[in-house]
């Protein structure tokens, strides 16, 4: 990808897909070891438990690598930003917000240290967001710095496959793909691939890549996410991919033209291959189990049945694993009302609210539809996962689309340099 993603940024105001007349790109000035810092926070957020491994990796080495990332990512930032300078962020501060009803009800000793620890990470992952907020823009930079790091997560798993397909694809996983090498479920691979083939899509309607550089991602990236069958994931980005495409069809010819081609080729394919197609979402699995939406639904009536006080219901439970009796929530509104109360929901909500309010509110432009196609997708997959109220990619998903919803920095207008006054070659030969 290399030259086509580079750092452009195009001038006059919300146009940074280019689409005035004299619109000229120019390279902002964000350093490169930002990218460094984001990649860490991706670090951090990749998770410690998960597949078996081709070489067994204890589950309290990997958290010592994903706590070490993000105390370096914190510590590279501050020396960045060594004079503190922030910009005004509502989802940071909001973020911020949701750190004072996982602490008070963490405070509380019975459910663990694990949970004062948690609470510090998350407090380090807030603070280096507020951090990073300084180089937000509205620009595209942090749009490649995702790409480019999550297309290396899976060109992790591409080679644990390679390596070991038996390990990649298990079956207590019912074939599905995992993390060879590094411990990530289908769900996350599934995920990362989503996010990067809509955002590299939107790059190439805007111009901001080639059709060939984009493939080099696009086309491995399909192939993963087919392996996972992860549902929530390819619906997550279809509907968002169409919600942000959308957004553009009114000023952008390519747009229009990809919505066309992209509504023929799918009822081409429902038509042509429905039966595979419908083998491929069902993953041999009964319609009972489909109805319950594979044994989450019942996880979520015991979680709402179990009593609690005024207090656990304002605050939650303290922060924890997204499990309840040992199984996995996998709801982001109810893992945050079940740790973080109804506050934290409150909270939660307002983040999405605000992101989505700003969104719609701002003229079309590129980054404008990589933000609706962000926070589409994680308001779609909160429903059948977790991790919007704790260090997440998620967050992180929300992190970006608030940099491209950010203004941007007001620079002073350079003076034109003045013109050399011109002399007449008569008066200069008077002296007068």
């Amino acid at each position: 990808m290399g030259q086509d993603l580079k750092c452009l940024r195009l001038p006059g105001g919300s146009d940074t897909a280019g689409t005035q007349p004299g619109a000229v790109p120019h390279c902002a000035a964000t350093p490169k070891s930002v990218g460094i810092v984001w990649g860490l926070l991706i670090l951090n957020t990749l998770g410690s438990a998960g597949a078996k491994t081709v070489i067994p990796l204890p589950r309290s080495l990997i958290q010592m690598v994903t706590m070490a990332a993000l105390v370096t990512a914190f510590s590279l930032a501050l020396v960045l930003n060594v004079r503190l300078r922030i910009r005004a962020s509502a989802f940071v501060f909001l973020l911020t917000l949701l750190l004072v009803p996982s602490v008070i009800s963490s405070a509380n000793l019975g459910v663990g240290y694990g949970a004062l620890f948690r609470c510090t990470r998350l407090a380090l992952f807030v603070g280096t967001l507020w951090l990073l907020s300084r180089w937000w823009d509205g620009g595209l930079t942090f749009v490649r710095h995702h790409i480019r790091i999550y297309f290396a997560v899976l060109a992790s798993v591409a080679a644990g496959l390679v390596i070991s397909p038996g390990t990649a694809m298990p079956e207590y996983y019912g074939g599905r793909l995992v993390g060879a090498l590094w411990p990530l479920t289908p769900p996350q691979i599934g995920q990362y691939a989503a996010v990067i083939i809509g955002l590299t899509v939107l790059l190439v309607l805007g111009r901001q890549t080639t059709r060939a550089s984009a493939a080099m991602v696009i086309v491995p990236s399909l192939v993963l996410l087919a392996m996972t069958h992860t549902r929530t994931a390819t619906l997550g980005l279809l509907i968002s991919l169409a919600l942000a495409i959308g957004s553009l069809v009114l000023t952008s010819a390519a747009a229009r033209r990809f919505f066309a081609w992209a509504v023929l080729c799918a009822v081409v394919a429902a038509v042509a291959f429905s039966s595979a197609l419908q083998a491929w979402y069902l993953r041999g699995q009964s319609q009972e189990n489909m109805s319950n939406l594979t044994g989450r639904a019942k996880v979520w009536d015991a979680l709402l049945a179990a009593p609690r006080t005024t207090g656990e219901q304002a605050l939650g439970m303290g922060l924890g694993d997204k499990s309840f009796g040992g199984l996995p929530i996998d709801n982001s509104w109810l893992a945050v009302y079940h740790e973080q109360g109804l506050i934290g929901v409150a909270i939660v909500a307002a983040i999405i609210i605000a992101l989505g309010g700003v969104a719609l509110l701002r003229p079309p432009s590129l980054p404008r539809a990589c933000a609706i196609f962000l926070i589409s997708y994680c308001a779609i997959s909160s429903y059948t996962e977790a991790g919007l109220g704790d260090a997440s990619p998620y967050l992180l998903h929300l992190a970006l689309a608030a940099s491209l919803l950010a203004a941007p920095a007001a620079t002073p207008p350079h003076a034109a340099p003045e013109a050399p006054q011109r002399h007449s070659p008569r008066r200069a030969r008077d002296g007068r």
